[in-house]
């Protein structure tokens, strides 16, 4: 399909972010089970429990402008979410490391995400869309404060992967 305005751009973005919500929720969801931190665990509840309610928003974004909501394949969710599988299964035997890297998989997602609400928020201000702005920023909060938890806890991460590598 082309796109032709800021309108579809828009929509498109919209799918796009939609998509890649549920892809990184059921990433989650998988990540939580494997994590043996209670830090990066709670993190986890804490921001799954915050994605099902930005699925609710773009749902609600997607209904003010009269359509359904439409999942458009995120390839840059696919890749994120690949590489973070990739880096887990490699990591699988040593817990601490596990950790960290699920640490560190998450933050990439959150700031893609950042970048992305940021990205939609400019262009729903601009079609004067003000209720959807509300509720995309609401959602760029969250992952910027979720960002934000992921950073302040990688220095005891990492200090419990190094440890456990040095004295392997």
């Amino acid at each position: 399909m082309a796109i032709d305005t800021l309108e579809e751009k828009f929509a498109h973005g919209l799918g796009s972010i939609y998509d890649a919500e549920h892809q990184f929720l059921e990433a989650m969801e998988e990540m939580l089970t494997q994590a043996t931190s209670n830090t990066v665990k709670s993190l986890l509840k804490e921001h799954i429990t915050q994605t099902k309610q930005q699925i609710k928003n773009l749902e609600q974004a997607f209904e003010i402008l009269g359509q359904e909501a439409e999942q458009i394949d995120c390839e840059g969710a696919e890749g994120l979410v690949s590489e973070g599988a990739t880096l887990m299964d490699e990591a699988a035997d040593n817990p601490a490391m596990l950790d960290f890297a699920i640490a560190g998989a998450a933050d990439k997602v959150e700031h893609y995400e950042i970048a992305t609400y940021r990205g939609l928020i400019a262009e729903a201000q601009q079609m004067g869309q003000n209720e959807i702005v509300r509720l995309l920023r609401e959602n760029l909060q969250q992952e910027e404060q979720t960002a934000q938890k992921i950073e302040q806890s990688v220095p005891a991460l990492l200090q419990q992967a190094t440890s456990r590598a040095a004295g392997a």
